[in-house]
């Protein structure tokens, strides 16, 4: 039978009335399942979305000096920073328009915040500008900024969506007593890619993405100590980011302290001695060159003499370290590393090198006595020797007729006298000019007062100085041969200066040579060997306490912030001169004579000498191309101070009013009078007690033990 048009329709409205319930049914089991079967889920989802973990940065541990003094402590700063998961949703519009009006209040160029804003590692990223920290966290983009940029921000959310402004604690510098102290504190940098991947690798749960870390001086030597543990905040938050509550807190855990065996009093008195005198000397006209000193860096140290504890530790050119907090300019970032403006960077107390000159011939002293002489020998002191085919000369010091002993020798600093010494060495053991193994006396003296080596101070980075003897000369030769070698071959461009071209000739025949020239110099550290201020203090520091080497320290104790002392740092002794009593004796004895009646004693007129004994001995370094190196290195019973300026004349000339001055303060000299009351540490010397830490965070000083 036929089916009717009618029927055809009724068919059709069936079968649509069919699906339409089947897409209802559906719908309505989706639905069900949504809402009853996984409706824990998605909750929990959704919940998650509007909650978000922040790292709560902890307090970095206070460093502090020997009586409790804040060296670098901290402050709060306010720091603006980008939610990208906000910035995110915004139009590519709205986008730029947000990151420019957040440049314009922070005083940066939309380029800098876009830079920040970048993933480390990612596409567009630089080192130095990126961000390293969680991407679920705000990118902080300018810090240190004023308080009226964050209540702008804080009182205009709607202009300023996604954006963070906040108060985090960053470094503060109190400078008691005007110190500086940079080169021994260090700073402190934002974590690297590869630091963070170790971190992690390690568990290392006290560094994170957005954290700080030491780079340089004690800063970074104690980093894990200083850092503290991270805590977290769980905030609920909006569809525009704006935090509505906290949700959860760990909270974070502060640094510990670290206290110094700095004295903030004494490091005053040696930072502002080496700075004056520095800045006389360039006043001062120099006949050899006849122009004025450049006097272009210097040093200074103090050590406790029976411990090698550091007391101060001064270097010029400085810098201020607060420079580095909040993010340092590329421009500032290049003057510290610039030799033109003096590599501010360069602590030349532990990094710096130079030829000691005079100073060295105490040590020269102990192991000629050690090795055929005796406190009674005696030797010309003319104003010339021959060597060879050279004439050595007297330079600073003056001609004496007649024999003198050690003693005379090292009151005027009579360079001839040493040559004579060391030639006889050569003479005796070395005349083999290619034999490194030929025995050298007065080098292996140098070692044994550890000359040629690092101390092992607790300050990152110290240079090792060098002891210019046969095997160095060999090596030396053996790197450079090629270089000198490739000059000589060629006839003299115009480039070439005369000196240069017969130097590499020279040198390319028989630079491996050690001849007696070399030795001669060496007796009066002069010629390629070098030792930094620090390796020349502890020496001095092992003639005044009998021989013991100490590995200098800087730091004291480490406590933590409830006031436990968690760990104490004794010096290290790393070995023993071996000096016979007898002849360390003589050697203290002439040097009193120094300060008395030789080369010091027209800095250290109407000076207290008999209650306060000074030994010293002045030295001035010859540098091819450049004015002289000025040393003086002093001690007594209890301290041991050492001061160079680099191209500012005579040791005595140049820095003996400096030493003096640093003297007066740690004794409480005033004129010729003796003040213990003024003594720049109270008790002369630091007591082993360290400073009180009360409950309320305040620091009172170490109680002075009773004798």
């Amino acid at each position: 039978m036929a089916v009717t048009g009618s029927q055809r329709s009724r068919l059709r409205l069936v079968v649509v009335q069919a699906l339409v319930f089947s897409l209802f049914a559906t719908l309505f089991v989706r639905l069900y399942y949504l809402q009853v079967v996984g409706g824990e889920g998605y909750q929990a989802q959704a919940a998650n979305q509007s909650v978000r973990d922040i790292v709560v940065q902890p307090q970095r541990g206070l460093i502090v000096d020997d009586q409790g003094r804040p060296l670098v402590a901290n402050r709060t700063s306010w720091v603006i920073s980008i939610d990208r998961n906000i910035l995110a949703k915004l139009g590519e519009r709205q986008r730029t328009e947000l990151v420019r009006r957040v440049s314009v209040v922070v005083g940066e160029k939309p380029e800098a915040v876009e830079k920040r804003l970048i993933t480390c590692g990612n596409e567009g990223s630089v080192r130095g500008s990126c961000w390293n920290g969680s991407p679920y966290q705000p990118v902080p983009v300018a810090s240190d900024v004023h308080k009226d940029v964050a209540l702008r921000i804080l009182e205009q959310p709607e202009d300023y969506p996604g954006v963070v402004a906040e108060q985090q604690s960053v470094r503060a510098y109190p400078e008691p007593f005007g110190v500086n102290l940079a080169h021994v504190l260090g700073y402190l940098s934002p974590i690297t890619e590869d630091e963070l991947d170790a971190a992690q690798d390690a568990d290392d749960e006290s560094l994170n993405g957005a954290s700080s870390v030491g780079r340089a001086g004690i800063e970074k030597q104690y980093d894990a100590w200083l850092r503290g543990l991270p805590g977290y905040r769980r905030v609920a938050v909006d569809s525009m980011g704006r935090v509505l509550g906290d949700d959860s807190t760990v909270e974070s855990t502060p640094g510990d302290t670290l206290v110094t065996s700095i004295d903030a009093k004494v490091q005053s008195a040696v930072e502002r001695a080496l700075k004056e005198r520095m800045l006389f000397q360039r006043t001062q006209f120099d006949k050899v060159t006849g122009r004025n000193y450049v006097a272009d860096s210097g040093a200074a140290v103090v050590l406790e003499a029976k411990t090698g504890r550091v007391v101060a530790m001064a270097s010029q050119p400085t810098y201020d370290p607060g420079v580095w907090v909040g993010g340092i300019s590329s421009s500032e970032l290049e003057r510290l590393y610039s030799e033109k403006a003096g590599t501010p960077l360069l602590s030349r107390a532990t990094q710096g090198q130079f030829a000691p000159g005079s100073t060295w011939k105490p040590f020269m002293t102990a192991g000629a006595l050690k090795n055929g002489y005796r406190t009674d020998s005696t030797l010309t002191c003319p104003s010339g020797v021959q060597i060879g085919n050279r004439v050595f000369h007297n330079h600073e010091s003056s001609a004496i007729g007649g024999p003198v002993t050690f003693a005379k020798a090292l009151e005027v600093s009579c360079n001839t006298f040493f040559f004579q010494i060391g030639y006889k060495y050569w003479q005796q053991y070395g005349s083999d000019e290619g034999n490194v193994d030929a025995k050298d006396p007065l080098v292996a003296e140098a070692k044994n007062f550890g000359f040629g080596s690092r101390t092992g101070i607790d300050v990152p980075g110290e240079a090792p100085g060098r002891i210019a003897d046969r095997s160095w000369k060999r090596a030396y030769y053996d790197s450079m041969k090629d270089f000198y070698c490739g000059i000589a071959d060629k006839p003299q461009d115009a480039e070439t200066s005369d000196f240069v071209y017969k130097f590499a000739r020279e040198f390319c025949v028989e630079g491996y040579a050690y001849r007696a020239g070399d030795a001669a110099n060496f007796a009066i550290g002069q010629g390629d060997t070098i030792v930094t201020p620090l390796q020349l203090a502890r020496g001095y520091a092992a003639i005044s306490n009998g021989g013991t080497l100490f590995a200098p320290t800087v730091a004291k104790a480490l406590v933590s912030p409830s006031g436990e002392v968690l760990r104490r740092f004794t010096p290290a002794k790393v070995g023993n001169v071996k000096v016979p009593k007898k002849d360390m004796e003589y050697i203290d004895e002439s040097l009193k004579g120094v300060t008395r009646v030789g080369t010091m004693a027209w800095k250290m007129g109407g000076f207290p000498l008999d209650d306060v004994v000074v030994r010293s001995k002045t030295g001035s370094a010859e540098v091819y191309g450049k004015q002289s190196t000025g040393w003086v290195a002093s001690y007594t019973d209890d301290y041991v101070v050492v001061m160079m300026l680099s191209q500012a004349g005579t040791g005595s000339g140049s820095v003996g009013e400096g030493v003096r001055k640093v003297w007066e303060a740690l004794y409480g000299i005033d004129g010729e009078a003796v003040k213990p009351a003024d003594e720049a540490i109270p008790g002369l010397v630091a007591p082993k007690t360290l400073p009180t830490f009360l409950d309320d965070g305040s620091i009172l000083p170490p109680v002075k033990e009773k004798p």
